[in-house]
């Protein structure tokens, strides 16, 4: 009796759409832990904390060209009839300090980026000025007024002291490595990488490294599961695949539930004799979140939850399997680490090509973006099957594509999801 009860809840599936799905999922989102890392490994990684400036940027004023620092007085009414002279008391390279003061009538030779002295208010370009030299003394002659705070950059002119400069749930790239290392912050507050095991189920399976068998297939999605979740920035492990037993798969997904944040698998979910995921996210130590969203691919994707840590049981599908982990796990991750924009980024495109399915769910296409006659274009992929494997590496989008009965034809506007590597 027990077991026909099972097998007729296995059947039956409450659907929800993707963002209903989505939101349950990130609902179930714990904020990471922050680490700190050494600067030249905090590339690519996120933000913890919001980061103030330590100081003011530049914290001196400097000079923006080589000339000559002056009092911009000493050029007032000065013309090429009536030029002004100026005796050079100091030279200033770049890093050094002032070693004179420079007094009305006095001129220090300056570098671009050297410190200013603090009594001088302009710096006059080198190539405004003319050099020569009297009884032993160096000399410029100036033929033209120079206002006050000429060619120098004050300080704070960038930020100043106690400003915020960096926002949490930013990922670091060149340019934020660059202000860190300008702020002398050489120990970065990142978020820390979630851990997720990921492992197939499935008695057909095969090792990538084995021979090939008749009626069975290669591990492949595991491959691509790590590299989808590193791209997100968790921390992939990949586990050994899974046989078609459910007291094996039991002890397994028990065990990655203690020893990692997140728990994907692949394969198992669907309604067949032998799919013991879809058994196993039933059982009362887990609580199921779904087992079936409103799309194609992947509609028996399903997730758990077990004391705050998530199970993501996607399709064995490759197609299926890799939309599912784009749209559940990926921002999924991106919450955990505080992103603030978790999801694939959006846009819009003309459909290049008439796509002719009918769909009672949403349809997310594989397919390849183009910029042509000052528009995007998306191309459908010519084989976008669940179960095709060989389009995933040539889709840079997902096209959405809406309920239908007629289709959508080439020219009207879609959705696209950019995925990773995209180049608008």
């Amino acid at each position: 009796m027990l077991r026909k009860k099972s097998e007729e809840d296995k059947f039956r599936r409450n659907a929800l759409n993707v963002p209903e799905a989505q939101a349950r999922v990130l609902a179930c989102a714990r904020p990471g832990e922050m680490e700190l890392v050494p600067i030249l490994e905090a590339a690519g990684r996120i933000l913890a904390r919001d980061v103030n400036a330590p100081h003011p940027f530049p914290h001196f004023r400097r000079s923006g060209m080589d000339g000559y620092a002056i009092h911009s007085l000493d050029t007032k009414g000065c013309d090429s009839d009536r030029p002004v002279q100026l005796e050079v008391v100091d030279d200033i390279p770049c890093g050094s300090l002032p070693s004179a003061e420079v007094e009305r009538g006095m001129a220090a030779r300056i570098m671009t980026g050297a410190k200013v002295p603090d009594e001088a208010d302009s710096v006059i370009m080198l190539e405004m000025t003319e050099a020569f030299e009297q009884e032993g003394r160096r000399y410029i002659r100036i033929k033209r007024e120079v206002e006050a705070g000429r060619n120098i950059t004050p300080a704070g002119f960038e930020l100043a002291a106690g400003e915020l400069f960096m926002e949490k749930g930013r990922r670091i790239g060149a340019g934020e490595l660059s202000v860190l290392a300008t702020f002398g912050i050489h120990q970065v507050p990142v978020a820390r990488k979630p851990r997720v095991a990921i492992f197939s189920t499935g008695s057909e399976l095969l090792a990538i490294d084995a021979p090939l068998q008749d009626g069975r297939i290669r591990n492949s999605n595991t491959y691509m599961l790590v590299q989808q979740v590193r791209e997100a920035g968790g921390e992939p492990y990949m586990l050994e695949a899974i046989e078609d037993d459910l007291q094996k798969a039991r002890q397994r997904v028990e065990k990655a539930f203690a020893e990692y944040d997140i728990v994907i698998t692949t394969g198992g979910v669907s309604v067949g004799d032998y799919d013991i995921m879809a058994e196993l996210v039933r059982e009362e130590s887990l609580e199921l979140l779904f087992n079936k969203v409103t799309m194609r691919p992947g509609s028996v994707t399903t997730a758990a939850v077990k004391e705050g840590k998530l199970l993501f049981a996607l399709s064995g599908n490759p197609g299926a399997c890799f939309v599912g982990c784009e749209l559940f796990v990926r921002p999924f991750i991106g919450t955990m680490l505080g992103l603030q924009e978790p999801f694939l980024p959006r846009a819009q495109a003309v459909l290049g090509r008439t796509y002719a399915k009918v769909n009672n769910y949403t349809r997310f296409v594989r397919g390849s973006l183009a910029f042509e006659d000052g528009r995007l274009v998306a191309y459908p992929a010519a084989l976008d099957e669940s179960s095709v494997m060989i389009t995933i590496k040539d889709s840079d989008v997902l096209i959405v594509i809406p309920p239908t009965n007629a289709g959508v034809k080439a020219g009207e506007l879609v959705d696209v999801l950019l995925l990773p590597g995209c180049r608008l």
